[in-house]
């Protein structure tokens, strides 16, 4: 009897020595989450909250109830007043173990495995507008480096029924499933991965894809090019115009340069002239007629004009006649 109540002390002393609890979460990106920290000392001042994404690698959240500056999650960190620990817009690569622990008691840690599962379409530049096989990706990110079950991943429609449930394949810490499908238009389909566990859906993520009907892009391009014929007929039509306004001021400028030239010569001649005095100038006009011309000739096109200036001198020496024609 004595023993039997030594062995119960002794398993009493454990349990209340360590109190260690466990928490396991499943969630999709883009979400929120608020892990709890059970054993909580009087003040969260003594609190760590440490992060590993490996075995071999813990990355320190909080330290004295400060969040460290230095964290890749920093900005997204927040400590509430019973010391759980908020991460907001979770990502893929919050995937991993967190842990809070009372400064210098690693026997009341409480441990938080996050998992999160995502689904993702290759080729990721496939045109939605086109008909095509587009491959699904559902993976679940995790902690724990065993593989995953076989039959852990499925995939299923939106009327629940089950497309695929088989080749789970493990990389590293993460599961993988594929499914490939055919994109229709006008077909609306949605696609669900779940993650099982003891025979317990855990988390399942949907993909619903996106198809535009392409008869509207068809119809601008139409517009366009009316559009493109129109503005070339545009610019057609005022070039015409251009070169018409251009030909006929071109037409009514060439009578006039005759006369602009006999102005320049009567200019000239002029100023020869000037250069001597003029009461000893003598003007003559000179009108010379052909006789021989025939009446009936037609002038088509206006004859050269010789303009003559002469001058005379009454001296005895000869020389000094001269006369200027041009």
């Amino acid at each position: 009897m004595v023993l039997l109540t030594f062995i119960l002390i002794l398993v009493l002393q454990c349990e209340v020595g360590v109190s260690e609890t466990k928490h396991v979460l499943y969630l999709t990106p883009g979400n929120d989450v608020i892990m709890p920290c059970d054993n909580v000392p009087d003040t969260c001042s003594m609190v760590i909250w440490a992060y590993s994404k490996h075995e071999s690698q813990t990355i320190n959240m909080v330290h004295n109830g400060i969040v460290e500056k230095n964290s890749a999650q920093a900005d997204r960190l927040s400590l509430h007043s019973n010391c759980s620990l908020s991460i907001n817009n979770i990502t893929a690569e919050d995937a991993g173990q967190y842990f809070c622990r009372p400064e210098g008691n690693a026997d009341q840690d409480t441990t938080v495995d996050l998992n999160i599962l995502t689904i993702s379409a290759f080729p990721s530049d496939t045109d939605p507008k086109d008909d095509g096989n587009v491959t699904l990706e559902c993976s679940l990110f995790r902690y724990y480096p065993s593989p995953c079950k076989e039959n852990s991943m499925r995939w299923v429609d939106e009327t629940g029924s089950v497309l695929w449930d088989r080749d789970v394949k493990n990389t590293g810490h993460t599961c993988v499933s594929l499914l490939t499908v055919k994109l229709q238009s006008g077909n609306k389909k949605r696609y669900t991965c779940q993650f099982e566990d003891n025979n317990t859906v855990k988390i399942e993520a949907h993909y619903t894809p996106v198809l535009i009907d392409s008869t509207p892009n068809k119809a601008f391009i139409i517009i366009g090019a009316v559009m493109l014929v129109l503005v070339v007929a545009v610019i057609a039509a005022v070039f015409i115009k251009y070169r018409r306004r251009a030909k006929v001021t071109e037409d009514i400028q060439k009578p006039t340069q005759p006369k602009h030239n006999e102005e320049i010569l009567q200019g000239v001649l002029g100023q020869l002239i000037s250069d001597e005095p003029e009461s000893s100038i003598t003007y003559a006009t000179i009108d010379h007629t052909d006789q021989n011309a025939s009446l009936r000739k037609t002038v088509k096109k206006e004859e050269a004009v010789t303009y003559s200036a002469v001058k005379t001198k009454v001296e005895s020496d000869p020389s000094g006649f001269y006369s200027i024609i041009s």
